[in-house]
């Protein structure tokens, strides 16, 4: 059991800013377990979130609590996801074959930041419509569930690195495991199969895109994933409460 829980602590390292668990050495064995824990460390940062709204809603007026809210879901994450889409927008903008070079830059460009500080305006506005937070945890999950999905069945374009660590450790049984995780807490989520169709929609255009112009996935494409789901999944709610 041991390399299972060093996974989850890993899982948790990596995904968040928790004072928990705070695990540094990447040691061969859990890598791929970290990565079957993906979409439970999402489920619980959106319980995290909800939890933190209901608690504030007596204290706050709602539209300044959900601002409060995307603040803290960026600080509660190290805004590492957004990171890796502002590195990916600023690998759009050049040659494809200056991509990764322009993403490995840890300067972020012109275009990283204009599109990143756009993409959060998205970003804010949904949640401050939002009234469904009850779903917070499902979108965090089913977001993280993508980029599993993406390491196991798509290119890592990297020799190393954590990635490449990772995907050579997850093998089909911890896919299954993340997979019955997922399976599991969308039982109790009202559209929880809708929005994971969704997500998968937006998988697989992520995935054709990135595999035509940069022949896979990095670190910083999964970031992009992660957060392009999450707005997708928030807009889809709206349209749902809209209905």
């Amino acid at each position: 059991m041991r390399p299972v829980f060093s996974g989850f602590a890993l899982a948790v390292s990596m995904l968040t800013t928790l004072p928990f668990f705070r695990v540094h050495d990447f040691f061969k064995g859990i890598n791929g377990y970290a990565v079957m824990f993906y979409p439970l460390v999402g489920a619980l940062l959106g319980a995290l979130l909800w939890g933190v709204y209901l608690l504030l809603l007596p204290a706050f007026p709602e539209t300044h609590l959900k601002l409060l809210l995307l603040f803290l879901w960026v600080m509660l994450t190290g805004a590492l996801h957004l990171d890796g889409f502002a590195d990916t927008v600023d690998g759009l903008f050049v040659p494809k074959e200056k991509a990764e070079a322009v993403m490995k830059d840890p300067h972020v460009g012109g275009m990283g930041m204009i599109f990143t500080a756009a993409f959060l305006l998205l970003k804010a506005s949904a949640l401050w419509h939002l009234e469904a937070l009850w779903a917070l945890p499902a979108v965090l999950m089913l977001a993280r569930y993508n980029a599993v999905l993406a390491i196991y069945f798509y290119p890592y374009i990297r020799e190393s690195g954590m990635g490449s660590l990772a995907k050579a450790e997850f093998t089909r049984g911890r896919l299954a495991g993340a997979t019955l995780t997922v399976a599991s807490l969308l039982l109790f989520v009202p559209q929880g199969w809708a929005l994971l169709a969704a997500a998968g929609i937006v998988l697989l255009i992520t995935g054709a895109f990135f595999t035509r112009r940069l022949g896979g996935f990095s670190g910083d494409v999964y970031g992009f994933l992660v957060e392009v789901t999450e707005v997708a999944l928030l807009n889809l709610l709206l349209i749902g409460a809209a209905s």
